[in-house]
């Protein structure tokens, strides 16, 4: 956290205060997921002056909305904003004000924008998660420069945030870039959206676990180091111990990046027909990967690009802001409200 500014002095004329050269530059941004609530003042360059974070009451939308209220108050006991920024997990309406359907944080048409100007007596804008996240990485992140832009978060599912034009793309109901809800498997694996064959049942950070315990229990040979680091138990295999033994060369582990990068390019290639986007940005955890999901990404989207060989196609980046983008978008977006 930085410090206060402390009075300057002349031997003339003893203690006075520094101008405040923040005033006006400053927002609040709070990330709300179905575990934690982050908060964080942000400048206008994206940079996060303070944060705190908070566990989220997830079954109590009150009680949700009091903790949201509360960590705010603690940024702006000892900082100036102009406004604050939410991103939450969920649709959100076309005017970014009410949560109309949140599965992790028992939301439902909660008007949360104007119950928390209420409370705070600041402007409050309400974003989709995602879509914050996708703000900041075009803002200050992977996507820096880019107007046409399509953000993948793969972590337990697909989230996607589209920047089009420069704007964000949100739809005319506020709820555009579901994109994990593609289907790309007719009939197929049946997903918790009540469809069957979505995309992120096959290109999700989910789907890679599923496909390294199944490797390591048909071909144990071929996952030592998974098994190894999941003490000789496929089932308790993780995705942060496929990336460590993918890393280490684990033919098992490499393999499954192969597999997941098969159906995420498969999946771009599709939105790059309807989109058309100069980049796609791989953001969430899986993208710890790194070059290892890259790569094999950027050759199935290059290898199913429709009319390849007579266009463009879209560059491939791994996102640069981490677990802070949706902190970071939704105070940038609070910025410019």
């Amino acid at each position: 956290m930085s410090s206060p500014a402390q009075p300057a002095s002349t031997p003339d004329t003893g203690p006075r205060p520094v101008p405040d050269t923040t005033e006006g530059t400053l927002a609040i941004g709070v990330d709300i997921g179905g575990t934690k609530i982050l908060a964080g003042v942000v400048d206008r360059g994206g940079r996060i002056v303070a944060q705190t974070r908070r566990e989220t009451p997830a079954d109590d939308p009150s009680k949700t909305q009091d903790t949201i209220a509360d960590a705010v108050r603690e940024l702006t006991s000892s900082y100036s904003v102009v406004g604050i920024g939410l991103g939450a997990a969920g649709f959100v309406d076309e005017r970014r004000s009410t949560v109309m359907f949140a599965p992790n944080l028992a939301w439902r048409d909660e008007r949360l924008r104007e119950s928390l100007e209420e409370r705070l007596g600041l402007p409050v804008v309400v974003e989709n998660d995602a879509n914050a996240a996708a703000w900041a990485e075009v803002r200050f992140g992977a996507a820096r420069g880019e107007t046409d832009v399509v953000i993948l978060t793969i972590g337990t599912g697909i989230g996607g945030g589209i920047v089009l034009d420069g704007e964000l793309y949100r739809g005319r109901y506020g709820v555009a870039a579901e994109v994990g809800h593609l289907n790309i498997v007719p009939d197929g694996r049946r997903c918790g959206c009540g469809l069957q064959g979505c995309w992120e049942q096959y290109g999700s950070g989910r789907a890679l676990v599923q496909e390294a315990q199944e490797q390591a229990t048909v071909s144990p040979s071929m996952a030592r180091e998974l098994l190894r680091l999941a003490g000789g138990r496929a089932e308790d295999i993780t995705g942060h111990m496929v990336t460590a033994a993918a890393r280490s060369g684990d033919v098992a582990a490499l393999q499954c990046f192969d597999e997941l990068g098969k159906w995420l390019g498969r999946g771009m290639a599709q939105l790059a027909a309807v989109l058309d986007p100069g980049m796609f940005v791989i953001a969430g955890g899986v993208s710890e990967a790194g070059e290892m999901l890259r790569a094999p990404v950027e050759a199935i989207l290059r290898k199913n690009l429709t009319g390849r060989g007579h266009r463009p196609t879209a560059q491939v980046r791994i996102a640069e802001l981490g677990n802070e983008a949706g902190l970071v978008g939704a105070a940038d977006l609070a910025q410019q409200h």
